[in-house]
């Protein structure tokens, strides 16, 4: 069994380099705001939605400042269906914090880019591992389930402590500059194939895992309650956003109705919060457009 503590950076690194994705923000010449982008559109999103969005994104927005000096709205547009619209809103805020205060330079730091809008523990930590090669730890939620499985041969990791998962991490990483590669190929592991849900235990590059050698305990505790989408708040304000991107002007109350008839109060409710959110504004004539039309 692994020793607790231990994953053997040779096998997984070697394994990264014939298996990882062909991802575009890890290609060479990917700047540091480019994959600061790519961590944002990440969040809570699958890579085959971001792809499309990303690509066009960096096109159009290269940039800190260049992405400052699209407006809310543009920036609203190009976000798409990606999901969670305060992403975008936050991302455009960082980008006129970094243009104007960073020299339009993203900080390679992890304490200054915790003080940037929209950037939290993890993306901190994956800017500076990932754009700036530091070895930092990278925890995210495949990460904590492999660590999990193959170090303490659990079944899940359980509920999330930063300070308990970060020594868990930093333990493992290894003592030279291969810590960034050994960061990114733990992050590839838990999402190609030690997943959720029937994982890839035959295409494991472990030798060892600490959950295969106890016979695959199952997880303590409740089981987790599965996310939905259909019929929520959030499917609402999506619907709404909808009409509001594919119009260039505001709309009226009438054309934003039509988007939700099923339930007028959760439709009153989800316009209420993205006006609240800043995401929709309100203009002096009573119409609604994206934030910052008028």
């Amino acid at each position: 069994m692994t020793s607790q503590g231990q994953i053997p950076p040779n096998e997984l690194l070697g394994w990264y380099d014939r298996a990882r994705r062909d991802l575009p923000w890890r290609e060479p010449g990917v700047d540091a705001w480019q994959i600061l982008v790519s961590e944002f559109m990440l969040q809570q999103t699958p890579v085959a939605r971001v792809l499309p969005i990303w690509t066009e994104w960096v096109r159009r927005w290269p940039t800190p400042s260049a992405t400052a000096a699209a407006s809310a709205a543009d920036v609203l547009r190009a976000w798409g269906k990606l999901g969670y619209p305060r992403r975008a809103k936050r991302l455009h805020e960082c980008a006129i914090v970094i243009a104007r205060d960073h020299g339009d330079v993203v900080p390679d730091d992890v304490e200054t880019l915790l003080g940037l809008p929209g950037i939290g523990s993890y993306t901190a930590r994956a800017v500076a591992c990932f754009a700036y090669r530091q070895s930092v730890p990278v925890v995210d939620t495949n990460v904590r389930r492999v660590v999990a499985r193959a170090v303490h041969g659990l079944a899940d990791a359980g509920a999330p402590s930063a300070t308990r998962d970060h020594a868990a991490v930093s333990a493992l990483l290894p003592e030279d500059a291969t810590a960034p590669d050994f960061s990114a190929a733990l992050m590839e592991l838990g999402a190609t194939v030690c997943i959720a849900r029937g994982p890839r235990c035959g295409l494991c590059p472990l030798g060892e895992c600490a959950w295969r050698g106890a016979g695959y305990p199952a997880a303590q505790g409740p089981a987790r309650r599965v996310q939905t989408y259909a019929g929520t708040d959030r499917q609402v304000r999506g619907r709404l956003l909808d009409v509001l991107r594919a119009n260039s002007s505001p709309v009226t109350r009438a054309q934003l109705d039509v988007a939700w008839l099923t339930d007028t109060a959760q439709r009153d409710r989800a316009l209420y919060s993205l006006l609240a959110d800043g995401l929709v504004t309100q203009t002096a004539d009573g119409r609604f457009g994206l934030a910052g039309e008028e």
